[in-house]
C-alpha cells in the first residue's frame, strides 16, 4: 500500500512512519501543515519550519500546506494537502501519529472516509510511557520544541527526550496527572536523528520566547 504521512517533524508522527515502513508499507510523501495560528486545535506550530530539512533527510517528498488555523476551516486545507497527496503521488491512505486525541483522530478519519482511502493510527491509544521508551530502544532523538502547561516552563524547550526525562516525566504525571508523552497539549517535540534519517539534523536554539507555562523554541 501507498501512503502519505501527516507530518509534523515531532517524536509521533515520525515514529508512526518508522513504523508503517518497517510493517512493509511504501512511504511515498509527506504531508506537512504550516498553521499561522499557534493555538492550533490540529496541528503542531512549534518548529514546523525545519520539516522540509527532515523530508530532505528522509530523502522522501514533501506536501506542504498553509492555513490559517482557524477552529475547523483547518480541516479544509487538511483535506486539500491530502487531495493533492493522493493526485500528484497516487497514495491509498495516509499515518498519523495520534495517540489519544479523539478530536483530531476523528476529523481525520473522517476526512479518510470521504477520499475513500485507509487512515493508519500505528499509535493509537499506546501506552504513553511505553512509547517514550519505544522512540529511546529505536534510537530516536527528540528534543522538547515547546511547553505550554504546568509545571512546565523554559528550561524544559530543549530537553532530550532521554532516561531521565521518562524518570520525571512519571514523577509529573503521578503528582499533577498529566499525560506524560504531551497527549494533553502539554509539550511538543522535535526529531533530531532517527533511523529513517540519513544523518542527525544540524539545528540550533537560538532563543526560547513565552511567558508563564508556555514556552517555544526559537530555531536558527
Amino acid at each position: 500500500m501507498r501512503l502519505g504521512v501527516l507530518f509534523s517533524g515531532g517524536k509521533d508522527s515520525t515514529y508512526a512512519a518508522w513504523l508503517a515502513k518497517k510493517m512493509g508499507y511504501s512511504i511515498e510523501c509527506l504531508i506537512a501543515i504550516y498553521s499561522d495560528n499557534k493555538e492550533s486545535y490540529m496541528f503542531h506550530t512549534p518548529g514546523i519550519e525545519l520539516v522540509e530539512e527532515q523530508a530532505f533527510l528522509m530523502n522522501i517528498p514533501l506536501v506542504r500546506q498553509e492555513t490559517k488555523g482557524l477552529k475547523e476551516e483547518e480541516l479544509k486545507d487538511l483535506e486539500s494537502a491530502i487531495k493533492k497527496a493522493i493526485k500528484k503521488h497516487a497514495i491509498d491512505g495516509i499515518v498519523t501519529g495520534a495517540v489519544a486525541s479523539v478530536y483530531q483522530a476523528s476529523r481525520i478519519q473522517n476526512i479518510c472516509n470521504r477520499l475513500h482511502i485507509e487512515c493508519f493510527n500505528p499509535l493509537w491509544q499506546k501506552n504513553q510511557i511505553e512509547l517514550l521508551e519505544e522512540l529511546i530502544k529505536n534510537k530516536f532523538e527528540a528534543i522538547l520544541s515547546g511547553v505550554f502547561a504546568y509545571p512546565f516552563d523554559a528550561k524544559w524547550v530543549g530537553r532530550k527526550i532521554d532516561s531521565k526525562f521518562i524518570e520525571k516525566i512519571k514523577e509529573l504525571q503521578t503528582k499533577y496527572k498529566i499525560n506524560p508523552a504531551g497527549e494533553g497539549g502539554e509539550f511538543e517535540s522535535l526529531v533530531v536523528s532517527c533511523p529513517l534519517f540519513k544523518k542527525k539534523l544540524d539545528v540550533k536554539i537560538s532563543d526560547v520566547r513565552g511567558e508563564g507555562n508556555a514556552w517555544r523554541a526559537i530555531f536558527e
